[in-house]
């Protein structure tokens, strides 16, 4: 079996990461927060080294701005929700992952006014398209680091000093690069990041956080099931409440600690050279068509794609079930994306390989592709 999906969870884990989650479900298994017997205790350090480690990943200087989620779904949830009100306005774009398109589109409803910045077409804003779409309401701008279905990594880095200039708040959506790219959310002027744990963190699935810049309180989106008062509540126990998924975030400080070990930059360049080879591979078999640039360099460690005459669906199955592959197909939780792309409904298929995948998995998968697309 070769696994390319890891843009929706990264396969295989660090060995250290399921040591990890063993552990502390046979060895600790207390509720952190919750007492001060001894595995109380300890649950509450795994919770504390875990944010600790996740806060140098993004360079985050107080790690009590890192709030534990189940996901990067929650965290951009909390973030809009909690900081948007009726009259209020959001400026994001027109290639959202759901995540951001839907919780968007509910706010919208509510009475938030909502304007939605267009792509090139490789799947890049224009910094000077976000800033025109700015106005005197404007309270929030959210834009994905990187997005899931053109693989584009955004200029997170410009758009974040414009909105610091100009007073307004941004968040980035970084499930796709956090771990991967590497994200210093002082140098990028990012104020919110949402991400997930389970892609390329390595953690397990359930687990994800959301990085608030001091100043910024959105209300909770949860309230009740903590160890204290909820009025009295600060950063990060605020946006934390119920009981926490202790041996996931303990999995996760284990893969955080891998990437952190190997260092991000690493993992780019590995994975930015599997990427260069997929583009070139799959530029040559005829009939096979790349959706956003061509540039490995400015793209995640994804590459959606689709063949002339083949469903989409139809070949993600034969790459499974003839060849032993395994990738994503279909819209990836993202239509308004492929609407912008040109390939919705059916979507597209979406090859996405990690740090353990090898040359030697992609040179296996541009063989199977070559042969799909002869056959038809």
């Amino acid at each position: 079996m070769i696994y390319l999906d890891n843009a929706a969870t990264s396969f295989p884990k660090p060995e250290g990461v399921y040591k990890r989650v063993d552990d502390v479900l046979r060895r600790i298994s207390g509720s952190p927060g919750r007492a001060s017997h001894r595995m109380a205790v300890e649950a509450d350090r795994v919770v504390f080294s875990a944010r600790e480690a996740v806060a140098r990943v993004i360079n985050a200087k107080d790690a009590s701005r890192v709030a534990f989620t189940k996901n990067a779904t929650e965290a951009v949830n909390i973030a809009i929700k909690g900081l948007l009100k009726p009259g209020d306005h959001l400026v994001t774009t027109s290639f959202e992952h759901n995540s951001v398109a839907k919780t968007a589109g509910w706010v919208e409803q509510c009475g938030v006014e909502v304007s939605r910045v267009r792509p090139d077409s490789s799947g890049f804003v224009d910094p000077t398209d976000v800033v025109k779409a700015i106005r005197k309401n404007t309270k929030l701008v959210s834009i994905v680091h990187a997005s899931n279905v053109f693989g584009s990594i955004q200029p997170v880095e410009e758009i974040g000093r414009l909105c610091r200039v100009m007073g307004v708040i941004f968040m980035a959506d970084g499930a796709q690069t956090v771990g991967a790219v590497p994200v210093d959310i002082e140098a990028m002027n990012i104020d919110i990041l949402a991400a997930t744990g389970h892609k390329a963190l390595f953690g397990p699935q359930g687990t994800g956080f959301l990085y608030v810049r001091e100043g910024i309180e959105p209300v909770p989106l949860i309230s009740g099931g903590t160890g204290e008062l909820d009025t009295v509540l600060e950063m990060p126990e605020r946006l934390e409440s119920g009981t926490m998924n202790t041996p996931g975030i303990g999995g996760l400080n284990a893969g955080a600690d891998f990437v952190l070990g190997v260092s991000v930059e690493k993992i780019r360049a590995f994975e930015e050279s599997l990427v260069e080879a997929l583009i070139e591979g799959l530029g040559a078999v005829k009939g096979v068509r790349i959706l956003g640039t061509k540039d490995a360099g400015k793209r995640a460690s994804l590459v959606a794609f689709n063949i002339d005459g083949v469903k989409p669906y139809d070949a993600g199955q034969r790459l499974d079930n003839d060849f032993g592959i395994l990738v994503r197909t279909g819209a990836h939780c993202a239509p308004d994306a492929h609407r912008e792309a040109g390939t919705h409904p059916e979507g597209a298929v979406r090859v996405s390989p990690g740090y353990f995948n090898t040359v030697t998995d992609i040179e296996e998968f541009i063989k199977a592709v070559g042969t799909i697309a002869k056959r038809g």
